[in-house]
C-alpha cells in the first residue's frame, strides 16, 4: 500500500476514534486536447465506446488498476444504486462499468471487493433492476450491497467541515484500502447535476440532514474532505441530461468514460462534454465544484491539464 492510501485510512480512521469512544457555457465533445509531456500520465482520459471494453481502456490509459489496487487490498467501488431503475434510464451506474472495475480490482490482487451504495428506495430492487448485482456475483470475492442499517455505519469528525461536523460512513469504506467512485453522469434538481462528488452521499447514513439543515453544495464539499476516492470511473454512456436524480428524464447517447485520480477534474471534464437541461454549462457554473476548486480539493481547470482522448471501439 502506498503512503497517500496508508495517510487517507489512517486519518479517517482516526476521525471516526475520535468521535466513536446552483447551480451550474462552453467546451464541446472532441475540443479536449491531449499535451505530449515526457514520462507524464494523463491527468483526465475521455475514452468513447461500448462501456465495459471502454471502462478497462480507460483505467489503462491512466497506469491500469494496479496503479491503484495492490495485492491484498480491501477495495470499495461506489455507482449509483440508487433507483429500482432499469440501466436505460440513466440514473444508476451501467453495469459493464462496475463489473469490468471489479474485474480489473480482481487481476490487480484484491483481496476483497464490496459495490456499495445506500439507495433512496428499496435496496433489494434497486440493486436488481440497475443490473449491478446480477453483473457482480459471478466473480470471486465480490459482493454487491444496498446499506440501510445503522449498525454498519461509524460516526466519523470532518475537521474541515463548515456546514457538516461529523456524519456515519459505512464500516466498510473506513476499513478499504481503496475507494473508486464509480458515478453515472445526470442531473440533479437540488446540485443541479450528480457526479463523483455528490455520490459520496450514497456512503453515508444520514442524507436529510444535507437537505434540511446545510448548504447542500457546502456539505457535499465537507464530504469530499475524508471522502477522497483514489480512482474515479464515471459512466457517461448515458446521460441524464434533465429529470434526476430518480428520472425519468431525457437521456443522452454520449458512449463516453472520463476517468482520472482527481474526483474534482472528473467531474469538471464531464459538466463540459455534456448538455444539461437543453445547454452547456463550464465546471465553475456548478456550485460545489467551484468551491472544491477553492478548498483544495481538485482541479476544475481543464484547459491546464492532460486530458488523453482514445477510442476504445
Amino acid at each position: 500500500m502506498d503512503n497517500r492510501l496508508m495517510n487517507r485510512r489512517k486519518f479517517i480512521k482516526k476521525s471516526a476514534e475520535y468521535t466513536a469512544y446552483t447551480a451550474f457555457g462552453m467546451i464541446l465533445p472532441g475540443v479536449f486536447n491531449e499535451t505530449a509531456r515526457a514520462g507524464r500520465l494523463p491527468d483526465i482520459v475521455v475514452a468513447m465506446g461500448v462501456p465495459g471494453v471502454t471502462t478497462r481502456a480507460a483505467v489503462n490509459a491512466l497506469g491500469g488498476m494496479s496503479r491503484f489496487v495492490k495485492a491484498g487490498n480491501k477495495v470499495v467501488i461506489k455507482p449509483n444504486m440508487s433507483f429500482p431503475n432499469p440501466p436505460g434510464w440513466a440514473t444508476t451506474t451501467h453495469p459493464d462499468v462496475v463489473r469490468e472495475l471489479a474485474s480489473m480490482c480482481l487481476e490487480a490482487g484484491a483481496e476483497s471487493i464490496f459495490v456499495l451504495d445506500n439507495p433512496l428506495r428499496n435496496a433489494k430492487l434497486s440493486l436488481k433492476r440497475s443490473g449491478i448485482k446480477s453483473a457482480i456475483e459471478s466473480l470471486p470475492r465480490s459482493r454487491t450491497e444496498g446499506i440501510e442499517s445503522e449498525r454498519f455505519y461509524q460516526e466519523v469528525e470532518v475537521p474541515e467541515g463548515i456546514e457538516l461536523a461529523s456524519t456515519m460512513i459505512m464500516k466498510q469504506v473506513l476499513d478499504a484500502d481503496v475507494l473508486i467512485a464509480a458515478p453515472v453522469a445526470k442531473s440533479h434538481s437540488a446540485t443541479g447535476l450528480s457526479l463523483s462528488m455528490k455520490g459520496m452521499m450514497g456512503l453515508i447514513f444520514n442524507r436529510r440532514v444535507f437537505h434540511l439543515n446545510m448548504d447542500l453544495n457546502t456539505a457535499v464539499v465537507d464530504l469530499c474532505t475524508v471522502l477522497k476516492p483514489q480512482l474515479t470511473v464515471i459512466d457517461v454512456s448515458r446521460l441524464l441530461s434533465s429529470g434526476g436524480p430518480n428520472g425519468p428524464g431525457k437521456v443522452l447517447t454520449m458512449n463516453k468514460i472520463v476517468a482520472s485520480t482527481d474526483m474534482v477534474a472528473a467531474d469538471a471534464a464531464t459538466v463540459e462534454l455534456g448538455t444539461w437541461y437543453g445547454r452547456k454549462f463550464k465546471a465553475r457554473q456548478v456550485k460545489h465544484i467551484r468551491m472544491a476548486h477553492k478548498r483544495g480539493l481538485g482541479n476544475m481547470d481543464i484547459g491546464g491539464q492532460v486530458v488523453k482522448e482514445i477510442n476504445a471501439s
